[in-house]
C-alpha cells in the first residue's frame, strides 16, 4: 500500500474529483479525513472502511474553519501528511457579466480556500516536523483561457502560482506543495455544461485523446503525488487532461 498509516485531508470530498481522491487514499492504507461543507461521515465513508475514515465538515473559504478542521485532525490523529486542497465551485461568467458577487465567491472558495488550507497544513507540519505532501487543485484553466469563465481561470491562474511559491517556501522544510490541472472531468459541476451539444463537442474536439476524463483519471495522480516515488517532486502543476494544453 502506498499510503499506509498516511494521515490525510480531502476538501470537497463529498462528491465527485474529492470523493473519488478520498476513496483511492483509503485503498492506499491512509486514513482519510472526508471533508466538505455539507454531509456526514454515514454519507461519504464507505462501510468497509468505517475505521480509517472520518468526517469533518467545513467551509474552506473560511481560514477559521479550516484552523479548527486541522486542530481536530491533530488530536485525534496526532500528525498530518497529506493536505489535498480540492473543494471548488464552477462559474460561467465573462468579464462584462461577473459580478462582485460571483467573482468574491469563486475567489473566496477557489483560491483563497486553497492558501489558506495549504498555511494551516504547512504550518502543523513544520510543528511536528512531517515531510509532508500538499496537493492543489488546479485547472487546464490555470494555464489556457475560456470564454466566459473569467473568475474561474483566474482563481486557478493564483493556485498555480501558488503552489510555485509555497513549494519554495516549505522546500527546506522538506514539504512538497504540488497541483494537479485536470481537463473537463464527468463530475457533478461539469454534468450541466456537458449536456450542450455545442459545448460537448468543442471539448472533445480541443482534447487529442479525443474524450473526457474520469475521476478516477485525477485520483490516480493525487495518490501518485501524495506518496514516496513523488518525494523528489515540488512545485510542480501536473495536467491530466487528455493532451488539451500540448496544444
Amino acid at each position: 500500500m502506498r499510503l499506509k498509516n498516511k494521515i490525510a485531508i480531502v476538501t470537497g470530498a463529498g462528491s465527485g474529483i474529492g470523493w473519488e481522491i478520498a476513496h483511492q487514499f483509503l485503498q492506499e492504507g491512509a486514513y482519510v479525513i472526508f471533508s466538505d461543507i455539507q454531509g456526514k461521515k454515514g454519507d461519504l465513508v464507505p462501510d468497509e472502511y468505517k475505521d480509517q475514515g472520518d468526517f469533518i465538515k467545513c467551509d474552506v473559504s473560511r481560514s477559521s474553519q479550516i484552523k479548527k478542521m486541522i486542530e481536530k485532525t491533530i488530536q485525534k490523529w496526532g500528525k498530518l501528511d497529506i493536505m489535498v486542497n480540492n473543494a471548488g465551485v464552477g462559474a460561467l461568467k465573462g468579464v462584462v457579466d461577473e459580478d462582485d458577487k460571483g467573482w468574491e465567491k469563486v475567489i473566496s472558495i477557489n483560491l483563497n480556500g486553497v492558501f489558506y488550507g495549504t498555511r494551516e497544513a504547512a504550518r502543523v507540519m513544520k510543528d511536528k516536523k512531517t515531510k509532508g505532501a500538499i496537493i492543489n487543485m488546479s485547472s487546464i484553466l490555470g494555464s489556457v483561457g475560456l470564454p466566459s469563465a473569467v473568475a474561474y481561470c483566474a482563481a486557478k491562474g493564483g493556485v498555480e502560482q501558488l503552489t510555485h511559491a509555497g513549494a519554495l517556501d516549505l522546500a527546506a522544510s522538506k514539504i512538497r506543495v504540488n497541483a494537479i490541472a485536470p481537463a473537463f472531468i464527468r463530475t457533478g459541476m461539469t454534468d450541466e455544461a456537458l449536456k450542450d451539444k455545442a459545448f460537448n463537442k468543442m471539448v472533445k474536439t480541443n482534447t487529442p485523446l479525443g474524450h473526457l476524463g474520469e475521476t478516477e483519471d485525477i485520483a490516480k495522480a493525487a495518490v501518485y503525488l501524495a506518496s514516496d516515488e513523488a518525494k523528489y517532486v515540488t512545485g510542480e502543476v501536473l495536467h491530466v487532461d487528455g493532451g488539451w494544453t500540448a496544444r
